[in-house]
Order: C-alpha cells, then structure tokens, then sequence
C-alpha cells in the first residue's frame, strides 16, 4: 500500500474514531444530563451518621450536585446518569422516614454540577426562627393545574418567596417582591408589610416549594388563616401547565450552571 493511501486511511479512521466518540458523547450527554431536585421534611435525629453512606454512594455512580441533610429532613439538587438518579431515589425511599419523598426531574446539556457535596445543616432551608415545623402544620397545597385559578383571585394576594435576584429573572404577573436579599429576612417581611386581618387570602410560591413550605408554616404561627402554596413551585408548573396556559412571565432562576430555564 502507497504511502499516500496509508495516510488517507489513518486519516479515515481518525475522522470515523471522532464521530463515533462525538455520538457516544451525545449519548453519554442524554444521559448525564437528568437533573432530580427533592426535600423531604422528616425527623432524622441521625442525620450526621447518613453523611459518609450517603456521599459515598453518590462519589460511587459519578453523581454530582449538592444534598443537605439537617434534623429536620433532606434537601437536594443532583445531576447523573438515569440509572445512578434512578438508584439514588431507590436508595433514599429505602428508608421508611423517606418512602413518600417526591422529586421533580428537568434536563439540560452537559452536567450542571462540578462536585458532590453532602452538607450537615441547622435547617434544610434557612428561615432562621425557632419552632417552625412544616411536619406538624403548613399552608394549603395548590397544584399546578389549579394555581391560575387561584391567583386570578382579586382578593388573593400573591408573594414571591424568592431572593430578589432570583425575581428578577421571571415571576407570575401581579406576584409581590418582598424584595428580600436571604429568605431569612421573609419573617421581617411579613412583619412590617403584611396584616393578617387586612390580607385574609395569601399565595405563595418559589422555585421548588421547600421555602414556601416553611414561610407558610411561619405565617400561619403569625396569626394569617388562609394560606396557599405553590405545590412543586415554579419547576413543577413549567413542567405540568402547558406554554399557551402558562401564566408564568420569564424565565426561573436555579442554583446551578445552567442559571435559568424557561417555560418552552
């Protein structure tokens, strides 16, 4: 064989090795690219002990992201392939303080994360006031389907429980900015700005539902008598509410590499 022929071959079978590596990629993209976010409020009184287990069967399936584990339950965004999701949520329902946790999923190119991080915490989700439990009482769920109707409501008041960076990506038209820089600062919010026998109705929501669970249950500690959350927050109405139902304006802020997804 010519040399010349030698050379095109080679240079055949590296073009062939790309493509090939380039389809495996976007294959291995499709399916790194499951993003599950999950809380669940329970008692784990042992939650130092699940750290090391659990950060170790996350490192073992290649699964990046962020869990927080605190007395009161657990709190996490995590990105991986569909088997090492898949086997996570099998792992965490395994146990009987975690059978009915609910996850919401989303995707995008590339995984989000550059770690694995699993975090002891005071709360899974700071509102900074002692003996607010969303186990023992919370505000009324809405779901998704059923939030339009609400907020459509003249005598429904709408807040956006979100920091005011995250607000100004995207929110539901006619929604309230506290304009809060930390949801620890929610509680000051309501303190000097609302009346619970001048705002009788009140809907909240934010990004996954989490922080609304507690800024309902700290409402209701404070005297408010009807009070309605988002339930799934944003993500879950983006994903269940069709775009032409929609009545999102914007895109929803995430606390990972992708920034913001939209309705679309």
């Amino acid at each position: 064989m010519s040399r010349i022929k030698q050379i095109n071959r080679l240079q055949a079978q590296i073009i062939n090795t790309a493509q090939d590596r380039a389809q495996e990629n976007m294959e291995l993209c499709t399916e790194l690219c499951v993003v599950a976010a999950f809380y669940h409020f329970t008692d784990l009184l042992d939650y130092e002990s699940l750290q090391a287990p659990l950060k170790q069967f996350c490192d073992d399936r290649q699964l990046k992201g962020t869990i927080l584990l605190a007395k009161e339950g657990i709190n996490s965004t995590i990105a991986g392939k569909r088997e090492a999701i898949d086997a996570l949520l099998d792992y965490l329902r395994s146990d009987p303080r975690l059978q009915n946790l609910e996850h919401k999923e989303s995707y995008c190119q590339g995984v989000p994360f550059q770690r694995m991080k699993v975090r002891l915490k005071k709360e899974i989700v700071t509102l900074g006031v002692p003996d607010i439990d969303p186990r023992h009482r919370v505000g009324k769920y809405v779901e998704p389907k059923d939030w339009n109707t609400l907020i459509a409501d003249p005598e429904v008041i709408v807040i956006d429980t979100r920091n005011t960076y995250e607000v100004e990506f995207g929110t539901f038209k006619g929604a309230i900015d506290p304009n809060i820089e930390v949801f620890g600062q929610f509680p000051n919010y309501v303190k000097e700005q609302l009346d619970p026998e001048k705002h009788q109705k009140v809907a909240m929501f934010c990004t996954g539902g989490i922080r609304c669970e507690k800024a309902s249950a700290y409402m209701l500690s404070q005297g408010f008598r009807e009070v309605y959350h988002l339930k799934g927050g944003i993500l879950k109405y983006i994903e269940e509410v069709p775009p032409e139902e929609s009545v999102w304006e914007g895109e929803c802020f995430v606390f990972d590499d992708r920034v913001s997804i939209d309705k679309i």
